[in-house]
């Protein structure tokens, strides 16, 4: 991986064989970000990506491996409990034009990921929700 930062923008590059996520984090405690909002595109072979059962108040994963193009990665940086945090989304194809997405646990880079990090100034911590189940945005 490498990366530029430009004011409050930072672009990278992560490379073949890389975790996104991994990666993100990386960034993240280095340029000790707070607040950011996350995109970007490439290529992955093996990905993992969840769907929360709002019913359940559970993730099921769905893992794939393959050829794919990341079509959407996107998300944010922040805290829980003053401490890194990241929720991020993916979608993917195949060779089919067949997309597969959701809640992103792990993506491996198959060629290259090319991703625009945005910080905003600013600080906002997240909570987990008893009702909801869910780790929600606490202002």
């Amino acid at each position: 991986m490498e990366y530029r930062r430009f004011n409050n923008t930072i672009i990278v590059r992560i490379d073949k064989g890389e975790e996104i996520l991994s990666k993100i984090q990386e960034v993240a405690l280095k340029e000790n970000i707070k607040l950011a909002s996350v995109n970007a595109l490439g290529a992955t072979n093996d990905f993992t990506v969840g769907v929360f059962k709002t019913d359940e108040k559970k993730y099921y994963s769905n893992e794939f491996k393959g050829n794919f193009e990341i079509v959407s990665l996107t998300g944010t940086i922040n805290t829980m409990n003053n401490e890194f945090y990241t929720h991020i989304h993916m979608s993917a194809g195949n060779d089919k034009g067949e997309v597969f997405g959701g809640h992103l646990n792990r993506a491996i880079v198959s060629a290259t990921c090319e991703m625009v990090i945005n910080i905003i100034d600013g600080h906002v911590d997240r909570y987990f929700d008893e009702e909801i189940g869910l780790n929600l945005f606490k202002f």
